[in-house]
This record gives C-alpha cells, sequence and structure tokens, in this order.
C-alpha cells in the first residue's frame, strides 16, 4: 500500500507468494481508490468461475460489493462494481471497454498470467481495459512455460538480452515465511518398484528415482499413480497417518489430493474411503455444484478432498495442511500453484506436509521453493555456440520434449500399468533432505509421518536432523544380511534423470583427467584411489551419489596440490 500510494502509477504489479494476502491487499486498495474519488468503480478478473465469487464475497466483508454474475447490459445501482473470468472478457471485449471508457475504473487482474493463456485472452484483456483509469495486477506465479506476452506487465532486458517481466512489488516465499504469515512445507518423497507394459507390448520394471530416459520416468510416474496398484494405497495411508498427526494440534486440519483426471479422482475418493472409514468430498471442474462443495468442504471438519486441477490456484481453504500430489503435470507454475494451497497460515507455528513422487523434476521444484522467478518472453541464447554438437543436441532435446511432455491428458503415452508398490524415500525441507528409505508402515516411516503439526521453522529442521540420525543409528546395529533396501541419507541419493547421470560421468572424468596432468599418475590409479577412499563399484555402475563424492575428492586433492 505505500510503494503504491507513493507511486500512484497507473499500472502495478504486485507478486506475492500464495497465501501471503494478495486480495486483502487489492480490496483494501480499491476502497481506498473508491473512498478518494480516484474511480468509481470496480472491475475484478479472475481465472474461474468460483474465483470470481469468492471475490465477490471476499469484496463484500468490507462494504464493496461485486456482481459475480454480470453478463451485459446496465449494472444495478447498488453496485460498486462486476467481478468476471478471462475468459468472459475473452467473448466480449467491447463490452467491458465500453464500461471502463464511461465510467473511471479500477480494473484488477487476478493470476494475470493467466491472460496469456492463449492469445486472444491476452488481444481480448488489452482491448477491453486499455482505457482503465488504474489497473492493478496480481500473481502469484509470474512466469510462465511459454512465451506469450502478458497485457499490461513490463519487460525488461537483463545483461543476456532476455527480456524479462518486471514486479512493482515482490514478496517471495521465504519473506513470508520469515515473517510467519505462511506455512514451512514438508515435502515426504515416496519410490518403489513400477512395472509396465508398452504398446509394443514390451513389458518394463524400474524404480522411481533411478536414472531414467523421460519416456521411462513419464511412464513410470504414470504407473505410480494408477488407482489399481499398491502405490497409491499406501501413500494415500501414510497421508491420513500424518493427517490423523496434524490433527492433534489442529482439529480441522483437511487433506487434498490433485488429481490429474476425473477417473483417477473418482478412484482416489474410493480409496481414501477404504483407507478412512468416511466418505471424501470429490470436486470435478465441469461439475455445476463444485463450487459449493468446496465452499462446504472449507467450513466442515471433513478430512479429505479430491480434485482435478480446479483448487490448485486462488482457492481458499486455509485448513488444508496435508496434501498429496497425484498429477503428472510437471511444469513448475502449476507445482508453485498447487504447494500454495497448503501454505495459508492461520497462526504460528503451523506446518504444511505434501506428498509426491519420487520424480526428479518435482523434487527440484520442491527444493526451490523459495526461488522468485519472472515470466521469460524471449528464449535464452544458446550457451556455446562453438560447440559442434550444441545444435544436435538442441534438436534432440527438442525431439523429447515433444513426444514426452506429460500435458495431464492421461492418454499422452499409451501403456498399460501393471504393478507398482511403494516405498518411504525422503523429506525434503528448507532446499535440504533427510531420511533412509523405509516400508510403509515401519516405525522409520512413523517417525517422519509421527512429526508434530505445530513447530516454529527452525524446530522442523531440528528435529528432522535427529529422526534421520535415529534411522541411521538403528541401521548399523541391523546385520547386513537384513538391509533390503538402500540404506544411505538421502543427500547421499540424489534423484537424477539418465542424461544428468551421464553429465556427471563427464564431469568426474574430465576432473580425473585433469588431476593426471597436476599428479603425473595414470588415469586408472587415480579412479581406482577414488573407489578405495569414496567406497562403491566403478564408475560405470556407481550411483549419482558415489560419483559426486569422488567429484569432491579428486577436487579436494587438487586444491592440495596447488
Amino acid at each position: 500500500m505505500d510503494a503504491y500510494l507513493q507511486q500512484q502509477p497507473r499500472d502495478f504489479l504486485a507478486v506475492a507468494t500464495p497465501g501471503a494476502g494478495k486480495t486483502t491487499f487489492a480490496l483494501t486498495l480499491a476502497s481506498w481508490l473508491l473512498h478518494h474519488h480516484v474511480v468509481q468503480q470496480v472491475t475484478v478478473v479472475a481465472p474461474t468461475e468460483h474465483l470470481k465469487k469468492q471475490w465477490a464475497e471476499a469484496a463484500a466483508r468490507i462494504g464493496i460489493k461485486l456482481d459475480p454474475d454480470y453478463s451485459a447490459g446496465p449494472l444495478s445501482k447498488e453496485y460498486h462494481g462486476v467481478a468476471v473470468t478471462y475468459a468472459g472478457v475473452g467473448v466480449r471485449p467491447m463490452l467491458h471497454r465500453n464500461r471502463v471508457e464511461h465510467r473511471k475504473t479500477l480494473v484488477i487482474l487476478d493470476e494475470i498470467h493467466h491472460a496469456g493463456d492463449s492469445r486472444s485472452w491476452g488481444e481480448a484483456c488489452q482491448e477491453a481495459f486499455e482505457p482503465a483509469t488504474r489497473r492493478l495486477a496480481l500473481t502469484g506465479t509470474p512466469f510462465r512455460s511459454d512465451t506469450n506476452p502478458i497485457p499490461f506487465v513490463d519487460y525488461a532486458e537483463d545483461g543476456d538480452g532476455v527480456r524479462r517481466s518486471v514486479a512493482d512489488y515482490t514478496y517471495g516465499y521465504g519473506s513470508a515465511l520469515g515473517d510467519g504469515v505462511v506455512r514451512p512445507v514438508i515435502f515426504l518423497s515416496y519410490s518403489g518398484n513400477m512395472r509396465w507394459r508398452t504398446k509394443a507390448g514390451d513389458e518394463i520394471e524400474a524404480r522411481l528415482g533411478e536414472p531414467m530416459t523421460k519416456d521411462a520416468i513419464s511412464q513410470a510416474w504414470r504407473t505410480a499413480l494408477d488407482p489399481h496398484g499398491e502405490w497409491m494405497p499406501a501413500v494415500l495411508g501414510a497421508a491420513d497417518r500424518r493427517l490423523s498427526e496434524v490433527r492433534k494440534s489442529i482439529p480441522d486440519a483437511g487433506g487434498l489430493v490433485i488429481a490429474s483426471d476425473q477417473n483417477s479422482a473418482r478412484a482416489y475418493a474410493k480409496l481414501l474411503r477404504d483407507v478412512t472409514g468416511a466418505k471424501a468430498t470429490l470436486v470435478l471442474s465441469d461439475d455445476t455444484g463444485a463450487s459449493q462443495r468446496i465452499e462446504d468442504f472449507r467450513g466442515s471438519q471433513d478430512r479429505w478432498m479430491v480434485a482435478v486441477r480446479m483448487v490448485s490456484e486462488g482457492v481458499d481453504v486455509p485448513r488444508l495442511a496435508v496434501g498429496v500430489y497425484a498429477t503428472t503435470i510437471s511444469t513448475p507454475l502449476f507445482f508453485a500453484q498447487a504447494v500454495g494451497r497448503f501454505v495459508r497460515s492461520r497462526r504460528r507455528g503451523e506446518t504444511a506436509s505434501v506428498f509426491l513422487p519420487t520424480i526428479p523434476s518435482l523434487l527440484g521444484f520442491a527444493n526451490e521453493m523459495e526461488v522468485e522467478r519472472d515470466h521469460v518472453l524471449d528464449k535464452p541464447k544458446k550457451a556455446a555456440e562453438d560447440d559442434l554438437y550444441a545444435e544436435e543436441a538442441d534438436l534432440l532435446k527438442e525431439a523429447e520434449r515433444e513426444q514426452d511432455e506429460d500435458t495431464g491428458d492421461g492418454d499422452q503415452l499409451p501403456f498399460e500399468a501393471l504393478e507398482s508398490d511403494a516405498v518411504f524415500d525422503r523429506v525434503m525441507y528448507d532446499g535440504a533432505e533427510f531420511g533412509m528409505q523405509a516400508h510403509p508402515g515401519s516405525e522409520e516411516e512413523q517417525d517422519y509421518l509421527g512429526i508434530p503439526g505445530l513447530l516454529e521453522p527452525e524446530q522442523v529442521q531440528t528435529l528432522l536432523q535427529k529422526r534421520q540420525a535415529r534411522q541411521i543409528s538403528h541401521s548399523r546395529k541391523r546385520p547386513a544380511d537384513e538391509a533390503d533396501l538402500l540404506e544411505l541419507p538421502a543427500d547421499r541419493r540424489p534423484v537424477v534423470t539418465h542424461k544428468e547421470l551421464l553429465e556427471l560421468r563427464k564431469q568426474l572424468n574430465t576432473l580425473v583427467g585433469a588431476y593426471v596432468h597436476q599428479s603425473g599418475k595414470p588415469h586408472g590409479v587415480i579412479h581406482n584411489e577414488l573407489r578405495r577412499v569414496c567406497g562403491g563399484p566403478p564408475s560405470a555402475e556407481a550411483t549419482a551419489g558415489q560419483i559426486e563424492a569422488r567429484i569432491a575428492k579428486v577436487r579436494e586433492w587438487a586444491v592440495r596440490m596447488r
């Protein structure tokens, strides 16, 4: 508010993490502008029908009346403005332009990145609201996977000549966490063996978290999410036990399963009924009663809600504290918005828990929760123009992306999921990873599921370190022949793709080659010495964690010789 009132700009972009209070800020500002006669009416543009109604309800609480059912014609004098959707503006841009031309208008563009969802929406917003007296753009995630420009957003070139969106005010997750206005998020990741049949009839078996091609990662991921396997029931059971623990401190805490499609959502709701003995609230995007179901769940004490996409953005259910990411959508935008449903804090000390499969991209997003992103309008320039193989590598990468990028349609890679099982893999918190693998239902898993629901952020870190130390201590006391799971701490089991593992091996060989010139020893001798000191098999069979340990060791040797 201070920044806005000082500048009094026509356009203002506020970027704030989900749960930080963008709606409160926007409506407080609207009230000020109406009171001081800077504007005479307000138009709110939201991504969905449900959010349109949510805005109208929030505005009514501070005395601003918005009509969420407006479609055309003159507005009743009892209203201060309207709440519409981007799709609605796309259909009738001139209707809204006429309204803002006749009366001084504040336009609030909620989750403004949606105005770039299609060129027609962006053009319609530009046409409809170009004459507006004031425009306030809000977003929790000002980045997009594409390069469609977002209306009324300024872009500036960085040092590499790439244009990035420029916010007038930014309040990221890290700042909000430090101020105690959002919850810290604990991510609990589950691995396991997956087996599926390809369209060609080949049976493939792989373990989540092991280096795989993009194709294999995508298919293993979908096998894990198949409701007929063992992975989903085990993870839902673990999530429900976590919810029971959280409800000891937060009695009305609720859980949300985000599903890829309606069939899966129905199946997950049935699994939850089997696990909990109680019916889960099912929210399907094309169901006319979806908004009412969300509202009913919001005010109830019910344990679980299952939804397809529509609860991933903007929907305010503050009691949601436990989530299961059961969708194959793998964009940073969707992931950030999905996790944003669980970070809204009501009192200090509340924690959020999100369960997810051990997939490299998801673990990367989880570890980068505090990274602030901007919308990039240009494709970055190629890093190595003199690399003979750079163009070929880029073409291969593009081909892989076209074939493998999962859009959540559920039918991109035809295959038959045969069986799956679940293994507790690790806990991620504040960029660090904890825990060794454990079977569902074991004491080791319960150690992490049983973390209290009310903790200060620094207490979470300390507790996770203690739980991991206890797990390692128990592991050392067991006979070696009883270890049926990989008994290494999570930070020594990095999750990488097949391509990333090849890059690590290449990096190790490059460093060994440099050390050969420095030490005068042959390659083979250095590799054998690294194996002796760090442990593990030859480089071709070593895990990513083992290779990273050898990279660190050879660097240490090189520094000593200088």
